[in-house]
């Protein structure tokens, strides 16, 4: 890899870092979702500094050039990105849901509470004294 290439790469994989850190930093970002960005920096930067590894993992794989096997890693990035977000949507769903139910629930008892003219605001679950 010539050298000029090797100091961008280096810059910016140094750059994500300090970025992915600063947003997080600022809670932009939740720590949840810097991990894999942070990680995937942090093999980048190894990568650039033992360029034989990149290589070494490009015949293991079968790859023509190391361009493609940083390629195809770029595509199992973003996979797990779409897989990390899917999670996240899923479990946000499901709270949605939740939430809907008991403000359903608590909508008819209170419309329950206002046509028996009781005025109070007790639950249904609770006795009049």
């Amino acid at each position: 890899m010539p050298i000029r290439q090797k100091i961008f790469a280096i810059i910016v994989c140094i750059g994500v870092v300090f970025f992915i850190i600063d947003m997080v930093r600022r809670r932009r970002l939740r720590e949840e979702y810097s991990g894999l960005w942070l990680t995937t920096s942090v093999i980048m930067f190894v990568l650039v500094l033992k360029y034989d590894w990149l290589e070494t993992i490009t015949k293991f794989i079968g790859a023509g050039l190391p361009t493609t096997t940083l390629f195809i890693g770029s595509i199992v990035f973003l996979m797990l990105i779409s897989v990390q977000f899917s999670i996240k949507i899923s479990k946000l769903t499901n709270q949605v849901k939740d939430l809907v139910q008991d403000n359903t629930l608590l909508r008819s008892e209170l419309e329950n509470c206002s046509r028996s003219g009781s005025g109070d605001m007790r639950g249904a679950g609770e006795k009049k004294d």
